[in-house]
């Protein structure tokens, strides 16, 4: 189980970019301080991205623009994107009850039903 804790707060946060640009390193901040160096790291990086340091990934707003159209987009299109179970049976558009139904949907693999063997009169069959 992986232990949680609030986010720190951004003065925190921001003290701790101007401390790595000031020439410390995560790990020693780390050790001084709780958070882990990598997260350290992940904040300086996102700090660069916000101020135009850096162009390797989003910035906050892009990233928060990005969760925004994400979430109407889910909103507009509940179904979206989303695949029935393996082995369920498609409906037939035109409605009409052509295909075999399955005593139980959930399970049901079409190369499972056995065809019949087809007899052929001229071989005597």
């Amino acid at each position: 189980m992986s232990m949680t804790r609030p986010r720190y707060a951004s003065e925190f946060r921001e003290r701790m970019i101007e401390l790595v640009r000031s020439d410390r390193s995560p790990e020693e901040l780390a050790r001084e301080f709780e958070p882990s160096a990598q997260s350290i790291r992940n904040w300086v990086s996102q700090a660069d991205r916000d101020e135009g340091r850096s162009h390797d990934g989003l910035t906050s707003a892009e990233r928060e623009e990005l969760r925004r159209l994400r979430r109407e987009n889910h909103r507009l299109w509940p179904d979206h994107g989303r695949r029935a179970p393996i082995g369920t049976v498609p409906p037939d558009p035109s409605g009409r009850k052509s295909r075999p139904q399955p005593s139980n949907p959930t399970t049901w693999n079409p190369r499972s039903q056995r065809i019949p063997k087809q007899t052929n009169p001229l071989l005597g069959e």
